[in-house]
């Protein structure tokens, strides 16, 4: 847990930081005095006052920070100052300085995604494990076994890469290509899909699943690995090495036939029949009750022997240097289009509000991100950084982009917009982002 919160800290921490550092560092190229930077909301724990005078702050709170200015809207100036205050710019240094919060945040995305490249990209090809009834993906004639290749154009490597294609089609109505490679053959083949503004209304957890695609997993058999000491499965007796046979006389094929057999059963007597080295042998299961996501369930305690993956469908690609930076410009790319993409289906009404997250649910991505690995952290990383980029640059008021549109209809005008209108927006986009951040909490605390 204290792992987890520590990985959303530096997180946040890193992203905030490397946004406020742009406006900091633009703003210092154009003359502008900066009286403080801080890294957090609220009471300083580290004070610190640089040779330009400078105060450099960590402060109790660190979802958030700012970049204060010398400005002569916020107090009395001295004349000899005068000139280094933001306000006194040309509107062009200031369009800078703004804009240079979010490109910090692109820029940073783009080294992350190139150090994951660096690292070595590892992804699993993707292969069909079973196609869906009543789902687009039924319209075609794909089967189990066979590899996608390309979804509307977007080639895809990977079940990542479809994910993202597929985030990119919610709201589509029109004609889809899908190409393939059928199991075994060498020769690509290619089918149309209607979509008919797919997903508008609906909330997916599984894109894939929506689209009718289960990605192929190797058998599992039902050989037990490990029993939980104080378990069910414990008290009923089962062995590391066993083998699962049958079920109240039903034949149990592979694992998952087990698993829903058993959460099917909350505190219900499973006669289980299980193969062992001395010969077959006879169990009785009671399985203790959980509850996973409103519904109660049977648990066992149990844990099986992983299956072995076809390593024909591991693909591990390594970066040079350069490569790997043009592959951080162009995922940071896509994500930017995407992202933008979204909030624009939002707006048109293709994705519902409820989509919307908030800090809970950043914290739970965070943290399932830091339990899956570094690169899975470093990509969650990447694509908040993106999301901050973004959400900074939309035309509403106190937020970045609110100030660039007046500093662009500034740079039309040849003067600024009056302050009694700037005040007023300031506070309509107050308003909107107060309610956007608690329509945001809400949807966390109703996913909980």
């Amino acid at each position: 847990m204290i792992l987890n919160i520590l990985s959303i800290v530096v997180a946040l921490g890193l992203l905030i930081t490397f946004h406020e550092f742009g406006h900091f560092f633009v703003a210092r190229r154009c003359g502008v005095k900066v009286l403080r930077f801080s890294v957090g909301f609220g009471r300083p724990i580290y004070r610190y006052v640089g040779k330009t005078g400078t105060e450099f702050t960590l402060a109790m709170i660190p979802l958030g920070g700012y970049v204060r200015m010398l400005d002569e809207r916020e107090g009395n100036v001295p004349e000899l100052l005068r000139s280094q205050a933001f306000n006194t710019k040309t509107v062009w240094q200031r369009i800078a300085i703004v804009a240079a919060g979010p490109i910090a945040n692109f820029i940073l995305a783009v080294f992350i995604y190139a150090l994951v490249a660096l690292l070595g990209v590892q992804s699993i090809a993707p292969k069909v494990g079973q196609i869906e009834q009543d789902t687009p993906m039924s319209q075609t004639q794909i089967q189990a076994g066979d590899e996608l290749v390309s979804i509307a154009g977007e080639s895809v490597a990977s079940w990542e890469d479809v994910n993202l294609v597929l985030a990119g089609l919610i709201g589509k109505t029109g004609t889809i290509i899908v190409r393939y490679q059928p199991d075994g053959l060498s020769s690509l083949q290619e089918d149309s899909v209607r979509l008919n503004r797919w997903l508008v209304g609906d909330e997916p957890n599984n894109l894939i699943k929506a689209f009718g695609l289960a990605p192929w997993q190797p058998l599992i058999l039902p050989i037990i690995a490990q029993v939980v000491e104080g378990g069910a499965a414990a008290e009923a007796g089962f062995l590391t090495g066993d083998k699962v046979l049958t079920v109240n006389d039903q034949p149990v094929a592979n694992w998952q036939q087990f698993v829903v057999l058993v959460q099917a059963s909350p505190s219900k007597a499973l006669a289980v029949e299980v193969q062992r080295v001395q010969g077959l042998t006879k169990l009785s299961l009671l399985p203790n009750s959980t509850e996973q996501n409103g519904k109660v369930i049977g648990y066992a305690g149990l844990a099986v022997v992983p299956p072995k993956w076809d390593e024909s469908l591991i693909r591990e690609q390594y970066y040079g240097p350069f490569d790997a930076l043009f592959y951080g410009v162009a995922q940071t790319s896509k994500m930017v289009s995407l992202t933008v993409s979204s909030i624009g289906k939002m707006l048109q009404g293709l994705i519902s509000v409820d989509n919307l997250s908030g800090p809970i649910t950043i914290a739970k991505v965070a943290s399932a991100s830091a339990d899956s690995g570094l690169q899975s952290f470093l990509k969650f990383m990447a694509y908040l950084s993106v999301s901050l980029g973004v959400l900074n640059l939309l035309p509403i008021p106190m937020l970045d982009g609110g100030h660039l549109l007046f500093f662009g209809i500034e740079a039309i005008r040849r003067k600024p917009v009056s302050e009694k209108i700037q005040s007023m927006a300031y506070r309509v986009g107050a308003s909107l982002l107060f309610a956007l951040m608690a329509i945001a909490i809400f949807n966390d605390i109703a996913r909980l």
